[in-house]
């Protein structure tokens, strides 16, 4: 694909009457809108079960789609549900925020009644489905049922010390014992896959192909820890050794301690990397395009003691450099990778990334910090490279004018060439357009101007992140045009 462009749109994001976005008739919508405004990308949020705290970065399952996306609508036409009773639930009272708690409460409720309808339906897909996707599917599902029974408290903490440590006469007894649960949660991994491929197909037939954010660690709460033990780096008592996390950065002056166990390298290696390679492989089956997060941790990765209150005093470890990729193209072929490269770079860092091949990220907010040269400046940029205005980890355009010190704003005025009539937004979003990057991607955000309320995330806090949703109305055909001036002024209406 040659120099194209696309927006970075979360899914949860989306317009919906049920309290949060779909990968229903919206989201067809929003692939509607790409097509009109010439972009050929549409990056999303990971799309997995999130846990405490709603981060789609901490998730019971890598494997497992979020039965939050899976659209009601769509499951009423089935005749699962009862369109009529759903308009009656409360979703949340602010239409341009997910509430999920109150999704949470009676989301689950609706599926099991589309569970219970669905059992007088033709099984027959729904089987071959369980035994496609067995490997990683029993597991899920049995993790998900127990967790239910428990109170939906972490693994670590499960009161049976046999089903904690997955001792087989335990998994025998857990599965007789919550049969129909089990099966619930596979039916919902059915419908969300069902419903997932329908809508790619969709954004594909739209000459737009789907970039999905894969985590590099998966959640201590996840069935794939606590049915993989051996891969991390946990001791005998199965409780991390050492956490992920950053040092001190842009971000946060005492680090980022994001609390994931680490993986125990030396095993992955043994076992020819074969879980992972199976990660990346199930990544490429929802995705065109998959972007790895934390990239960096393949070349080193950051090691914080277990417990911590702050991620200050961690240590560096190599990570398994370009041998993991080379045997990666020799096992499942060469899967398209994005390098979510962002953070201090070193000379090892840059060439993994050279040799490997992968584009690496751009982020022009970081481009002037108080006028201290770095790569994020786009003189610097080369071909193989997404440039952003803004991550989902950064404030929105508008926040970032409003809350950066005078000397950094000032410095992006003058490099940028952003005269009053053009305005600070437009003017940011047309440098990242005509940068050499070959990729440009802008946060739905930026181009509707929207400020700090809009804002997805802010690292390292608990509380009104991953909440932020689309007012329909905002996606005019006057955007869509504009939008589509700026891909046909800079080169960028792609060819796929």
């Amino acid at each position: 694909m040659q120099r194209a462009s696309g927006i970075l749109m979360s899914i949860t994001s989306l317009p919906s009457p049920y309290g949060i976005g779909t990968i229903g008739k919206e989201a067809r919508d929003f692939a509607d809108f790409l097509e009109t405004a010439g972009q050929k990308i549409w990056q999303l949020l990971p799309v997995c079960p999130t846990s405490y705290g709603d981060s789609p970065y901490q998730s019971f399952s890598t494997y497992a789609g979020n039965p939050y996306l899976i659209d009601l609508d769509y499951l009423a036409e089935e005749g699962l549900l009862d369109k009529d009773t759903l308009e009656k639930i409360s979703w949340g009272d602010d239409p341009e925020k997910v509430d999920y708690e109150t999704i949470y409460n009676n989301r689950f409720n609706v599926l099991r009644t589309a569970y219970n309808n669905f059992k007088q339906h033709d099984q027959k897909e729904f089987r071959r489905f369980k035994i496609r996707n067995a490997a990683w599917l029993k597991d899920y599902a049995l993790y998900m049922a127990v967790k239910q029974s428990f109170g939906m408290c972490s693994w670590t903490e499960w009161p049976d010390e046999s089903i904690r440590n997955r001792e087989q006469n335990a998994v025998e007894k857990y599965t007789r014992k919550y049969r129909d649960e089990i099966n619930f949660w596979k039916f919902l991994q059915f419908k969300f896959y069902q419903q997932w491929n329908s809508f790619r197909e969709y954004v594909n037939s739209k000459n737009v192909i789907l970039m999905g954010d894969m985590p590099i660690y998966v959640a201590l709460d996840s069935a794939d820890v606590w049915a993989n033990p051996e891969i991390f780096w946990l001791n005998e008592e199965k409780q991390p050794v050492c956490v992920a996390g950053c040092p001190p950065d842009y971000f946060s002056e005492t680090g980022q301690l994001w609390g994931n166990p680490l993986y125990n390298w030396e095993y992955l290696k043994e076992t020819n990397y074969t879980w992972w390679f199976n990660r990346i492989k199930a990544a490429s089956k929802l995705f065109d395009l998959t972007r790895i997060d934390h990239f960096r941790a393949f070349d080193a990765y950051y090691a914080i003691p277990f417990p911590a209150e702050d991620a200050k005093n961690g240590s560096w470890y190599e990570g398994p450099g370009i041998e993991f990729f080379l045997e990666m193209k020799k096992a499942i072929g060469d899967i398209p990778i994005v390098a979510e490269d962002l953070g201090t770079h070193t000379e090892s860092l840059e060439q993994l990334l050279e040799d490997s091949g992968y584009p690496g990220m751009k982020v022009l907010q970081f481009a002037f910090d108080s006028g201290e040269a770095n790569n994020h400046l786009p003189h610097h940029y080369i071909e193989n490279s997404i440039v952003y205005t803004g991550t989902h980890d950064n404030d929105t355009l508008l926040g970032w004018q409003n809350k950066a010190n005078a000397y950094d704003i000032n410095s992006a005025v003058d490099y940028c060439g952003i005269t009053d009539d053009e305005g600070f937004c437009s003017g940011i979003i047309r440098t990242a357009y005509e940068s050499k990057s070959n990729y440009v991607i802008i946060q739905m955000q930026d181009w509707l101007e929207l400020g700090t309320e809009a804002r997805m995330n802010i690292p390292s806090t608990l509380g009104e992140n991953w909440v932020w949703r689309i007012d329909k109305r905002a996606l005019t055909t006057k955007l869509a045009n504009k939008i589509k001036t700026m891909c046909k002024i800079t080169g960028r209406m792609g060819d796929t």
